[in-house]
C-alpha cells in the first residue's frame, strides 16, 4: 500500500485515557497511521482522539481488525459498521481479518469474500489479513486474489523473523506489516542490538525499528511516553550497515510472543 505510512502507532493493550493520550501525543508528534482493532476495546477512544486532533480525515491512515466472533458472512459487515461508528468515520483505510477462524470453524473464503464486499460497499479502502499462515494465505488468495490483500500483519522482530511466511507473502506481492517490532521491549536487553545502537549513538528500539524498515516492512510500535513515541518516529532516519543487518539476522530464535490458545499451527 503506497499510501500507508511506514511507521504507525499501535494501540494494543491501551485503554481509556491512556490510549486517548497516546494517540493525541502521537498525532501531535506527526504520526498519521493509527492501528486499532475490535478486540482492543478502544476504537471509540481512538476515534475521539483523532476527532479532537482536528487533523483532516484524508491526512490519516486508520486500520482496524475484525475479531474472530464476527467472521461469519452475516456478522462481518455489521461489525465493521459498528467499528466505523465508534471511530466516527464513514470509511477506514484498511480492514484486516485479525486472526483466522479458530480451528478453521469458518472457511477462509467465507470471511474474505465478506471483507471484499465491505470494500466494494466503500466501508474500507483496502483489506488484508493478520496472523495468517501460508495455508491461510493460499486460501485467501484463492478467494479474493492477491491484488486485494493489501498487507499481511504478523509478529516480526529480531527474535522472530518469520522468514517462511515473509517469503511466501512477498512472492505474491503482499506487503508486510510487523507488529510487536520491539518484542515487548526485549530488544532493549539484547547485547548485539545494544552494540549496534552504541555504534550509531542511538537506542536499541530505534535499531530494531530501523532493521524492520530496511527490510521493507511497515512497523506499528506502541508507547505511552512522548519521548519514546518521538524516538520511534525518528527510526526511519537511521541507516544500518550491511554488517549491522547481518548481525541482527542471526538473532532469530523463533521466539513468538503472541500465541493464544486459538492460534493456528504456525509455519
Amino acid at each position: 500500500m503506497n499510501n500507508m505510512p511506514k511507521i504507525g502507532l499501535g494501540t494494543f493493550r491501551l485503554q481509556g485515557q491512556t490510549v486517548i493520550d497516546s494517540v493525541r501525543t502521537g498525532l501531535e508528534l506527526g504520526y498519521r497511521h493509527i492501528d486499532t482493532a475490535q478486540i482492543y476495546g478502544n476504537e471509540a477512544d481512538v476515534g475521539l482522539a483523532m476527532f479532537e486532533s482536528g487533523i483532516a480525515r484524508d491526512q490519516l491512515f486508520v486500520t482496524t481488525k475484525i475479531w474472530t466472533e464476527s467472521l461469519g458472512r452475516d456478522a462481518l459487515i455489521p461489525s465493521l459498521k459498528d467499528s466505523l461508528a465508534k471511530l466516527r468515520m464513514d470509511q477506514v483505510d484498511l480492514t484486516l481479518i485479525h486472526w483466522p477462524s479458530p480451528a478453521d470453524a469458518i472457511p477462509v473464503a467465507e470471511y474474505m469474500t465478506a471483507l471484499l464486499e465491505a470494500k466494494q460497499q466503500g466501508l474500507t479502502r483496502a483489506i488484508g489479513v493478520s496472523n495468517f499462515t501460508i495455508a491461510h494465505l493460499q486460501q485467501a488468495i484463492a478467494a479474493v486474489g492477491a491484488d486485494n490483500i493489501a498487507t499481511l500483519q504478523i509478529e516480526i522482530h529480531p527474535f522472530l523473523q518469520n522468514r517462511k511466511v515473509v517469503e511466501f507473502a512477498r512472492s505474491h506481492g503482499i506487503h508486510l506489516t510487523a507488529y510487536m517490532p520491539l518484542a515487548y521491549g526485549k530488544v532493549m536487553h539484547d547485547p548485539v542490538i545494544a552494540g549496534i545502537a552504541e555504534r550509531h549513538g542511538t537506542s536499541a528500539a530505534q535499531v530494531a525499528l530501523a532493521w524492520s524498515l530496511q527490510l521493507g516492512y511497515t512497523v506499528i510500535p506502541s508507547s505511552t511516553k512522548r519521548t519514546n513515541l518521538a524516538a520511534n518516529l525518528e527510526a526511519g532516519a537511521l541507516r544500518l550497515s550491511d554488517d549491522d543487518m547481518a548481525q541482527i539476522a542471526t538473532l532469530d530464535r523463533s521466539e513468538r510472543l503472541a500465541n493464544p490458545d486459538f492460534a493456528p499451527h504456525w509455519d
